[in-house]
Formats: structure tokens, sequence, C-alpha cells
């Protein structure tokens, strides 16, 4: 079995990589176990210094990795730059924190001494997809081997070159051999490494089948699973909205990666007396993207990762607008070759049309028309998703108010969409997954959160009733 990359600009094959045999993943497996066992007892001063030099090799080489994301899986090349650079912040901060949030925590015991202190697990899995398929990695990666885990890597089958290029980075660092390992295998064989008894726990980020295949067989063996999955965010855009402002961060925040992110903008619900307005705005920001070549620097966005998922997405805008949706641009699949698709608004959304219920992972927005904020919340909740969000109004108290106690989502952000950083914690609710990546929530995920107390075997009372 082998990987080959379809550069999804040109349609035409790139390199071919070997698939891991299963004697190879067992090996990879065993040698990760005991290069974790080794790597806890190194001090965090020893861990944060290699992985200072894992954001220098990043920093060194963003723009390769940036152009390996590009032919892999269609990334704009400037976008593909600063993913890899991103990385590289990330390894800084987890470098720099994980002490603090992972230091003991005294806890009143009385005459005894008590404390929490938190111990790496070992070996745990990563399933990770290919639209950004750098910064997916490092995200879990950096935190976990601050902790004093050992990382396994399934990547996406488009990205082998990413996904091994990933272990070199932390090879090229000077970290210990086998801790962090590639293995380019289908999702087939997920399963057998997660039975493996020396493997820990899994995390993986990706669709709701997936998420639940790896939550199903993770339960069996009762194995911790972080999930990170699909989202349809919701943007509200109220009555009292600066317009141009609104419509310009929407457009931006629906297009990143090419509209290629669980956390891109998705549902624009617009209350009716701003839609006109709103609309107008929007389709002018949308329409200025340039689309066309990732490899130029100039490119807003590029193709989607592979034909079958532009084809797709096609089908979710024709059956939309057969069912009664309206375009405002594109729609249209282009001639030529690779993946392209334009992008592209659609309005006059009800319930039942794909463009209203279901993720849409492309270039598309999604305009839903209500008549308050009222109706405006209830259809922003009603999404079987809860990953991101956004509101837009000048009104700073109320965007707060409706953010903290309203939205039901991992994020909300007022004035601006969603993205993910280092310092906060990322993650959903409903089908968009559960667990918590990056901050000190995602770092104390994969590790043993250990009660101590000490006695000093003298002291004398009643017996203690326990749990």
């Amino acid at each position: 079995m082998s990987f080959t990359v379809i550069n999804p600009a040109t349609g035409r094959d790139g390199k071919r990589y070997e698939a891991t045999s299963e004697a190879e993943i067992r090996t990879a497996i065993e040698k990760a176990d005991a290069a974790s066992r080794a790597w806890r007892k190194h001090d965090f001063a020893e861990r944060a210094r290699l992985m200072k030099q894992a954001a220098k090799v990043l920093r060194d080489n963003a723009e390769a990795y940036g152009r390996m994301m590009t032919e892999e899986m269609g990334k704009p090349i400037k976008q593909g730059i600063a993913e890899a650079q991103k990385c590289a912040i990330a390894c800084d901060y987890f470098a720099d924190n994980a002490p603090r949030f992972l230091a003991p925590e005294p806890i009143e015991a009385g005459a005894n001494k008590a404390f929490v202190t938190f111990q790496p697990i070992g070996v745990v899995l990563a399933v990770m997809p290919w639209n950004f398929p750098f910064w997916q990695v490092f995200r879990f990666a950096a935190p976990a081997l601050m902790a004093g885990n050992a990382g396994i890597l399934k990547h996406a089958s488009n990205v082998p070159g990413c996904a091994l290029a990933i272990e070199d980075v932390f090879r090229q660092a000077g970290f210990p051999e086998h801790l962090f390992k590639t293995l380019l295998v289908s999702s087939r064989e997920v399963d057998a490494i997660i039975e493996n008894p020396l493997v820990r726990a899994v995390t993986l980020t990706g669709s709701g089948p997936a998420g639940r295949a790896v939550a199903r067989k993770a339960g069996e063996v009762l194995k911790k699973s972080v999930l990170e999955l699909g989202g349809s965010d919701a943007y509200l855009i109220l009555e009292d909205a600066d317009i141009d402002f609104a419509a310009a961060a929407c457009a931006g925040g629906r297009l990143v990666n090419s509209g290629q992110s669980c956390i891109a903008a998705k549902r624009f619900i617009v209350v009716d007396g701003v839609r006109e307005r709103f609309e107008a705005a929007f389709v002018r920001e949308m329409a200025d993207a340039k689309v066309g070549d990732p490899t130029l620097a100039e490119t807003d966005v590029g193709p989607l990762a592979r034909v079958d998922l532009r084809d797709d997405l096609h089908k979710q805008v024709e059956d939309s607008i057969a069912k009664g949706a309206k375009c405002l641009l594109g729609g249209k699949v282009p001639d030529g070759p690779g993946a392209f698709y334009p992008a592209t608004v659609l309005t006059d959304l009800k319930p039942g049309m794909p463009a209203y219920d279901e993720e849409l992972f492309g270039p598309v927005a999604s305009v839903i028309v209500v008549k308050d904020e009222a109706e405006a919340l209830e259809v922003a909740n009603g999404s079987i998703f809860g990953l991101g969000g956004g509101i837009f109004t000048r009104d700073l108290a109320r965007g707060e108010r409706l953010a903290a106690e309203a939205m039901e989502a991992g994020a909300v952000f007022v004035n601006g969409t969603v993205v993910s950083d280092p310092k906060m914690p990322f993650g959903g609710i409903k089908e968009s997954g559960y667990g918590r990546e990056l901050s000190h929530y995602g770092i104390k995920e994969f590790v043993n959160i250990k009660t101590v107390v000490v006695a000093d075997g003298k002291a004398k009372g009643p017996r203690q009733v326990t749990e």
C-alpha cells in the first residue's frame, strides 16, 4: 500500500509514499512507550529547551513547510507560511508556561500534607485532518510533549509529506528518538492502534463519523479521548452592527483556508432591518477575494483539497437552490483543472436545505434572515454543532452578555471572527466534540491528575468513611 499526493490545483500526481507496515506500527508504539518512560524523567527546563528549538526549526523552514501544504492540500502559500509560524508560537508558549500549568497544587487537609500533581500518561495517538496539516498537530504535540508524553501521529492520507516533515521537526530539534512518530496508515488501522495497550489515549480532529468511530473504540478499551469535530459557526449581525465592518470581517472569516476550517464563519444570521445593506456589502467583500493559483502571494482562495470534496460542496449548493435558496454570488464549478470553487453567497435559506442544516466545507456562505435578536439566537443555537460563533453589535455590553450567557458554543467572539490561540482553550459542544485543546485546560487533558496525601502516621482520630 502507498499514498500518492495529488496536487489539488493542477490535478497532477506528486510524490509517492510507502505505507507503514503492521510490524513497523507495533515497533513504533513500543519504542514510543520506551522513549516516554525516559522522557518523563527530563525536567521542564530540558523539555522547554528542545521545544524552543522546535520553534526555531519551524520559523527557519516556514516557507518550505508552507509550500508543502500548498502542494499537498492547496492552501494559499501566504496562509501556509503563517501556519508554520503559528506552530512556532505554540511551541514557545508551552515551553514557557508548562512548568506553571503543571506545578503541584496544594490542598488544605488539616494536619496532613496534601497536593495534586500532574503526571504524564505515556503514548498518545493523534488522528489529524488535512485542512491545517501543521497547526492541528502542533496544538496537540506541543503541550503533550511538554507534559512528558510521547506522540504517535496518524495524519490524513493526502498530506503524507507534511506528516513526515512534522516528525522531522522534532528530530531536528533534538528530541529523543522515537518520542514522536508518524505512521502512514489508513483509517482502517486506527482501531488496532487504539487497542494497543501501550497507547494510553487518543485525540482526533475531523468529521462527526470519524469522531464517533474513534470515541466508540476508545470507550470499548476505556481510554481517554478528546474530539474536535465539525462546526457550522453562526455569526449574528444585529440591527445596531457596523455593517461595512461586519461584512468585511465575515467574508474574511468565511474564506480563511479557502473556507475549509471547522471554525470558519459559515452561517450569517442577519436581522431583517439590515439585511439588504449587509447582503450588498457582504457580496462585494466576497467577490473581491482573489481565487486562483495557491502558490502566488496575492491569492486569497485556492482550490479545495480534493475534487471529490469540491463536487460534494457543489451538490450541497445545487440542492439548496433547488429547494428555494437564492444564489447572490458564485455557485458554478469553473472550467479547467483542479478542485477550485468560487466564493459563493446563498440567501433565503430555510430548514431542510443543506446550506441551512449542514456544514459547508468550502467558500460558500449561508445568509439566514431573522426578525430580531431572539430569533437570531434561536437559529444559532438550533444547530447540531457548537464549536464557535460571533456577534456583531455596537453595544459591547449587549454583545458580551449574549456571548457569555446566550450562545451555545465553545468560543464566541464579539465584533470579530473566531481564531484559535495557544492562550485560549479550544473545543466545542454538542456534535462539535468534547474536551479542550490549548491553554492550561488543553495540557491537562493528557495527564494523570493525581492526589497525594502525606500523613506522619501518628495522628489519631475517628475512622474515616471511605467514598
